[in-house]
């Protein structure tokens, strides 16, 4: 009679748990909604103690022997089972609640991502044109008195514009990498603005990594700030050092303080990088622009993965 108790009890709670945790798996009670939770343990509890005394009934020699249903021992055992049930019930919430906060996390975190990705393209749509569009009309320019210098510029634009379309925003590449890309850009504003535009690059940061396309926007701010108030020749100095497991990179170029735009703040290409390295990094500290003495130096510092 104890064996066929035993089993009899053991498959029906097992039961009411399966039932408790399939529950949960599709339905958790809202905050302060705790008294449907006691409520389903109550009914489970009472329909797993008739269903065990209506089949005990049905074990032969069942109906002499009354010692496992006395009044004390119904209580006993509604108690446990009540214990039981509620303890399946709180794991099960608290297992779907976090199964379901950490779903809920996950697509924050999907969502935060393609938002920066969307971000992050749009900065490079933007700034392509902005680049574009000067070499288009510097072209147009140089069709009428100096075809042979246009028709290099249209190839050295193919050149960079076909590299430029192959990178992705969010992948990283070697700072040697970087700067031959730079270079196409240099040599195309080399044609726009002739003599008057000169370049000095100090590479000492061996084999450093730094997201693609960075430099560019910087550069071009430096020329536009640089030469586009003035008349002489400029110098766009490019400096990369490696300091303590973080690429520094700063371009200086001198400025005319009384027209030049440096004095009133950064461009939209700073502002950019500005904006794609705190996407990056979450950190809004790692671009500082400096106009002193005539010279306005950019600085960006690049934590290395």
């Amino acid at each position: 009679m104890a064996i066929a108790d035993a089993v009899i009890s053991t498959a029906l709670l097992a039961t009411m748990v399966w039932l408790v945790a399939c529950v949960f798996q599709y339905y958790l009670p809202a905050r302060n909604r705790y008294g449907y939770l006691l409520a389903l343990c109550s009914v489970l509890t009472a329909i797993c103690l008739s269903a065990g005394y209506g089949l005990y009934q049905l074990v032969p020699g069942a109906a002499t022997t009354k010692a496992f249903f006395t009044e004390n021992l119904f209580w006993i055992r509604g108690a446990f089972i009540f214990l039981l049930i509620g303890c399946m019930a709180l794991v099960s919430m608290l297992w779907y609640t976090l199964q379901d906060r950490q779903a809920t996390e996950r697509r924050r975190s999907e969502a935060e991502a393609l938002s920066r990705t969307a971000e992050l393209n749009n900065l490079r749509q933007q700034l392509q044109p902005h680049f574009l569009f000067n070499s288009l009309n510097s072209i147009n320019t140089l069709i009428g008195i100096q075809p042979e210098s246009a028709r290099r510029m249209v190839l050295q634009l193919s050149e960079f514009l076909r590299g430029t379309l192959k990178q992705d925003p969010q992948q990283w590449v070697s700072l040697e990498t970087e700067l031959e890309h730079l270079s196409l850009y240099l040599e195309i504003e080399k044609v726009r603005f002739g003599h008057r535009l000169q370049t000095v690059v100090h590479n000492e940061a061996g084999d450093c990594m730094l997201p693609v396309l960075l430099l560019q926007p910087i550069v071009e701010n430096a020329i536009k700030f640089g030469l586009y108030d003035t008349t002489g020749t400029i110098t766009i100095d490019i400096r990369a050092e490696r300091q303590d497991g973080v690429l520094a990179l700063s371009v200086r170029n001198p400025f005319d303080p009384d027209t030049s735009g440096p004095r009133r703040g950064t461009g939209f290409g700073l502002s950019s990088v500005q904006r794609r390295l705190f996407l990056l990094f979450a950190r809004p500290d790692l671009l500082q622009t400096e106009a002193q003495d005539g010279v306005f130096t950019t600085r960006i510092k690049i934590p290395q993965p």
